[in-house]
């Protein structure tokens, strides 16, 4: 949870410096930002048992879309929908991972973002950012003749930055972390703690101003 701490006073930090340059809410221009994207996920341990065993997902493509609405110039309310599929494997010491069933996992979250407009020499237009933002990961596992779900909370931070490739037209690179722990209860109806896992995202997309 550092890293949320850390992030959220940074946020705070870049968050006063906007509303002291922009008393009042932007009135004209883009008030909208859309980015669909692709990327790959990482995720963390959900469990780690003995003698080094552990449960994750292994890592696979996600597809998502961002939808931002800027209530400052430098400030924008964001919602994010997400979705990955991959096995989780069960990882044993000198014999690598098994699969043992079949997840797909889709994503909700919203929350704020801060920019950092800048220009370079070249004149390129590069606007760095930092998200922070609280959401759900929702899973529907498959294993043989079994299938369950499970949802659990997941708070999240993220940094990347958009290169501007025309007026209201954007490349977005982004890393953004999932925190939280996997709902073994849920799934399995068993009173098992879990790990607090980190699970990032990559990913790279189109961002459309309107």
């Amino acid at each position: 949870m550092r890293s949320i701490i850390v992030v959220a006073g940074l946020l705070t930090a870049i968050g006063s410096a906007a509303f002291a340059q922009a008393p009042a809410p932007i009135a004209s221009g883009t008030a909208f930002e859309l980015t669909p994207y692709v990327g790959y996920m990482i995720f963390g341990d959900y469990f780690k048992g003995p003698l080094g065993t552990s449960v994750s997902n292994a890592p696979g493509p996600i597809y998502g879309v961002q939808l931002g609405m800027k209530i400052y110039p430098n400030v924008s309310l964001i919602g994010n929908l997400g979705y990955t599929s991959s096995d989780i494997t069960a990882g044993v010491p000198f014999f690598g991972g098994y699969s043992i069933a079949h997840s797909s996992t889709l994503l909700y979250d919203g929350g704020l973002q801060l920019d950092l407009p800048l220009t370079t020499a070249s004149g390129i237009s590069l606007k760095p950012f930092a998200q922070v933002g609280a959401g759900a990961m929702h899973y529907n596992i498959d294993a043989s003749i079994l299938q369950t779900s499970a949802t659990n909370f997941a708070a999240n931070v993220g940094l990347g930055a958009d290169i501007g490739l025309g007026q209201s037209l954007g490349l977005r690179l982004m890393a953004k972390d999932y925190i939280g722990k996997f709902n073994f209860q849920g799934a399995t109806r068993l009173d098992v703690q879990g790990e607090t896992a980190h699970n990032f995202a990559l990913s790279a997309g189109l961002r459309f101003d309107f």
